[in-house]
């Protein structure tokens, strides 16, 4: 992992270091690639490079889409002997992984972030895959990238909304392992908002980077501790799936780490005072914290029975037992709560949360 203002620009020369290949496949964005594409191009000096472009938005992480890139790189040549480099956001991350993954039973890929969230979150860990019908990322694989070099001079050309998105994720790190760094990313908001290329932003990635590899390095394939980085995410990927991926993933998570602090709260699993603190938080980062008022409530449970996290049938909770401290721990950090205890917190009022 590298973190580095400007490494873009040499991203190239780093790669193929890394991942030596005959011909590498930048696969990225109609956003950012007329931004940063012909930068990292140059950068691989004289190797054979092509670039391939996906729609931006998290509708075309789609298997129509893993189908249309595998297929452009068969017509291409490309062979085993190929590196993918992804060149964007999470949607960008996630898509050109899976097409690593299983593109000639696979082959290895290089994640350059572009966006905060992609930074500290999905760009570590190896999940790839694609969203169906059913459900986000419901069809994928672990594929761990052979590097991730990330820019923060990128965020300088990242929309507002989008940085917030990052930060909800830099907030859930705070609350599921380390306290002290979610007091000081809700200090810090306000600058990090206003300088998302700062040297605060620096601090933030790698502390959430740290963070993150941690727990996967304890537990690759989500067996056990690797749920807890689920926090937020069970209701999150409902309403995000129910919103038709109008919210942003950061707010979509957002808001379901409000209500399941709720949640936590009310089944006697967390400590008085956590949904307030987390609430603050995700309000002070600009973010929603309650369910859009026309989302169904029965919708967005139906809509986690079919996570990749329910086990038969029922959803699973990443639940705090405090900011700082996850709970579950005797029950392989999975929570099962009763189904109508959810729907009750889910048709809170514009997220009023009790004292």
């Amino acid at each position: 992992m590298i973190v580095s203002a400007g490494s873009l620009a040499s991203a190239g020369e780093l790669v193929r270091e890394v991942a030596p290949a005959h011909r590498y496949a930048i696969i990225t964005d109609d956003i950012v690639g007329p931004l940063y594409a012909s930068r990292v191009v140059e950068s691989f000096t004289d190797a054979r490079v092509d670039v391939l472009t996906i729609p931006t938005g998290e509708r075309h992480k789609t298997r129509e889409s893993w189908a249309r890139l595998t297929d452009e790189l068969l017509a291409a040549g490309f062979g085993r002997d190929s590196t993918v480099v992804a060149l964007g956001g999470g949607v960008v991350g996630d898509l050109a992984g899976f097409v690593a993954a299983t593109f000639m039973r696979g082959i290895p890929v290089v994640q350059l972030p572009t966006t905060l969230l992609a930074m500290i979150d999905s760009s570590v860990g190896g999940k790839t895959g694609v969203d169906t019908p059913a459900g986000k990322n419901l069809v994928g694989a672990f594929h761990p990238p052979s590097l991730v070099i990330s820019d923060p001079a990128a965020l300088a050309t990242l929309p507002p909304e989008q940085l917030r998105s990052g930060l909800a994720e830099a907030i859930k790190h705070g609350v599921i392992a380390d306290e002290r760094y979610f007091e000081r990313v809700v200090a810090d908001l306000p600058t990090l908002l206003a300088q998302p290329s700062g040297p605060g932003m620096l601090g933030l990635i790698s502390r959430s980077v740290e963070i993150k590899a941690d727990v996967v390095a304890r537990d690759e394939r989500e067996g056990g501790l690797r749920k807890t980085l689920n926090f937020g995410h069970t209701l999150g990927h409902a309403i995000e799936s129910e919103s038709g991926y109008r919210l942003l993933h950061g707010e979509a998570v957002a808001i379901g780490m409000v209500l399941e602090s709720v949640l936590a709260e009310r089944v006697g699993v967390a400590e008085a005072g956590t949904a307030r603190r987390v609430r603050d938080a995700v309000e002070r980062a600009g973010l929603p914290a309650s369910r859009p008022e026309d989302m169904n409530a029965d919708r967005v449970l139906a809509a986690t029975r079919s996570d990749k996290k329910a086990r038969r049938g029922t959803a699973e909770f990443a639940l705090p037992r405090r900011v700082g401290a996850m709970a579950g721990e005797e029950t392989n950090w999975a929570v099962r709560i009763d189904e109508d205890a959810v729907l009750a917190v889910l048709s809170i009022k514009n997220g009023a949360i009790s004292e």
